[in-house]
């Protein structure tokens, strides 16, 4: 099983979504199943199909947050020293096609879908970002051509 790195915040967000699911979803769809039934006919029952996939929905992302919390390898973003660009990072560069300075922490899939201003560290953008220094330019290979930044500045916490 591979460990899924996360910050302390994207394990917090995963363990809230969690707690959402098992306690508030779940509940609401056994009561969804519930009135279904009361309405006949399982077999030509609209609501009673929509409620059963929802559930199964809902069952199949608590497995899903429940491995990635089981396999979390949580890094405290505070406690990083290096100049080099790693997970957790917040890397401020230059996209030398726009001429933009654009600011982006590199954490986890599921925290970078949270926030506009996070990118995954599996992302194009983050493979090419990791290991990178202050200076260093940064090309990304995309379907329309490469695509070229300069890293500026790297802090952590």
């Amino acid at each position: 099983m591979s460990e899924c790195p996360m910050t302390l915040n994207g394990r917090k967000l995963l363990e809230t979504e969690l707690n959402h699911l098992v306690r508030v979803e779940r509940e609401e769809i056994k009561q969804a199943i519930s009135e279904a039934r009361e309405l006949g006919d399982l077999k030509e029952n609209a609501e009673y199909a929509a409620a059963k996939e929802r559930q199964s929905i809902i069952e199949g992302r608590i497995l899903d947050v429940q491995s990635k919390i089981a396999r979390a390898r949580v890094i405290n973003v505070a406690t990083l020293k290096t100049d080099k660009i790693v997970f957790g990072a917040t890397v401020t560069i230059f996209d030398n096609q726009k001429e933009i300075t654009l600011t982006y922490q590199i954490v986890g899939e599921d925290e970078a879908m949270t926030d506009p201003n996070k990118i995954s560290y599996n992302s194009p953008l983050g493979k090419a970002l990791i290991g990178k220094e202050a200076g260093d330019e940064v090309i990304v290979k995309a379907p329309k051509g490469d695509l070229t930044y300069e890293v500026q500045d790297i802090t952590y916490g």
